[in-house]
């Protein structure tokens, strides 16, 4: 076990872009944990024994042809599977088809599956890039009596989980608890006794459920708590945790997210990883454990540990320039990861300037130096690169960089460092 609890990238990140002046990049995926389809989730729900609706996924417009023709009644949902919200809303890139989600007749769910598959959705969250829809998801029509809110997360100030609920769902939490704190229900959980049916059922009762419904309701909370648990969540989030008139509770629609450091124990989960919805740059960085997310400054920045690449890009914002990255890379990294980190910013078309800044600890400077070095005659160098060094091995990585003859500018001051990178940019 760790002996402090670990700065999440994500969070690190977040910040990162509120001091840069910049928020993350709309195709970025700022995160510490994987997220999964609606689809997906709801199968693995499913398999834990939590009420869905009946679903099916398609990647074709004829398999959703043929799919459709199994759902009972005369309509069916068809959903466009993207990671991002507000997919009702949205429009397609290539076409201009409004919605991503329709209730249709049978007969025309091919049509809808065929103007959404292979083409970008873009939403309020994805911004002008989108995100490619490669599947869509068939869904049982029904009427909905009521909405409920539900949801589970880690909680710093009970030190566990606890259960978030409302009487009041479909919309969002933040704004129902904006207009009415009162509205909103927490139950933490002791994380060594777990969730017992009572305190299920409390939980079920304060969200509004009553007779039938509330021991239906009940028995899904205990079982996404399994869910939380056994699949090492980070966030179990249910909106709307819905009645029907037919008298049935069932998950609507679910955004979960996993804990990456688990992955190693969770594997048929995260083997369901979809990529495409992922910066292209990410998914290569996380190949060799480097910590990067992409910004939309115009600065590249390699720095080793977090909290130097924080003042980095302090320093950068305060001499006039904008960050275009987060990318921390460690205290253990190799030539091989330095150079592919070195690949991944200088291939960025946003980037006008690249800024090293590595304080060497337990980071030598001399690999880096070397990493630098054998980036820069793999793929060349097109854009002007600022090298500091300082610490462990200095003198030996300056060396080797004078006799390399890059065209590089060192610079051992930290504020001059940044003034030349933000200059160079220009």
């Amino acid at each position: 076990m760790f002996s402090r609890p670990a700065r999440s990238v994500a969070a690190v990140a977040a910040t990162a872009a509120r001091r840069s002046g910049h928020g993350l990049m709309a195709t970025a995926c700022a995160r510490r944990h994987l997220s999964l389809h609606e689809y997906q989730s709801l199968s693995v729900f499913q398999d834990f024994g939590v009420a869905v609706p009946k679903i099916m996924v398609a990647k074709t417009a004829e398999e959703a042809a043929e799919k459709a023709k199994l759902f009972d009644g005369d309509e069916v949902v068809v959903k466009t599977q993207v990671l991002a919200g507000g997919r009702g809303l949205g429009y397609f890139k290539e076409n201009n088809f409004q919605g991503g989600v329709h209730i249709v007749k049978k007969d025309e769910a091919g049509a809808i599956a065929e103007s959404m598959l292979g083409k970008t959705l873009i939403t309020k969250q994805t911004g002008a890039a989108g995100k490619p829809c490669n599947a869509v998801m068939l869904a049982e029509k029904f009427q909905i009596k009521s909405e409920k809110y539900f949801a589970i997360l880690m909680d710093r100030g009970s030190g566990g989980p606890i259960m978030i609920g409302s009487k009041t769902g479909g919309t969002s939490i933040e704004d129902i608890a904006e207009k009415d704190p009162s509205a909103i229900v927490k139950v933490p959980v002791d994380i060594m006794d777990g969730l017992s049916t009572d305190k299920a059922m409390d939980m079920a009762t304060q969200m509004g459920f009553s007779g039938e419904q509330a021991k239906s309701a009940c028995k899904s909370i205990e079982n996404l708590y399994k869910v939380f648990v056994d699949c090492d969540c980070t966030m179990v989030e249910i909106n709307p945790f819905a009645e029907l008139h037919d008298g049935r509770v069932i998950v609507c629609d679910a955004k979960v997210g996993f804990d990456d450091n688990a992955e190693f124990r969770q594997m048929p989960i995260h083997e369901q990883r979809d990529t495409t919805q992922e910066d292209a740059n990410e998914v290569e960085a996380k190949k060799y454990d480097l910590n990067y997310i992409k910004l939309d400054g115009q600065v590249a920045c390699m720095v080793n540990g977090a909290g130097l690449a924080m003042s980095t890009m302090d320093l950068l914002k305060l001499s006039g320039g904008f960050p275009a990255n987060f990318l921390d890379v460690g205290g253990s990294a190799s030539k091989e990861t330095i150079t592919a980190a070195f690949k991944i910013i200088q291939g960025d078309p946003d980037v006008k300037s690249i800024f090293i800044n590595i304080f060497g600890g337990i980071m030598r400077c001399d690999v880096i130096a070397e990493g630098v070095i054998g980036a820069v005659k793999e793929v060349g160098l097109s854009k002007p690169l600022i090298v500091r060094l300082v610490g462990t091995n200095v003198e030996q990585g300056k060396k080797l960089l004078q006799e390399s003859g890059l065209p590089l500018h060192a610079e051992s001051d930290f504020t001059k460092a940044a003034q030349l990178a933000v200059e160079l940019a220009k």
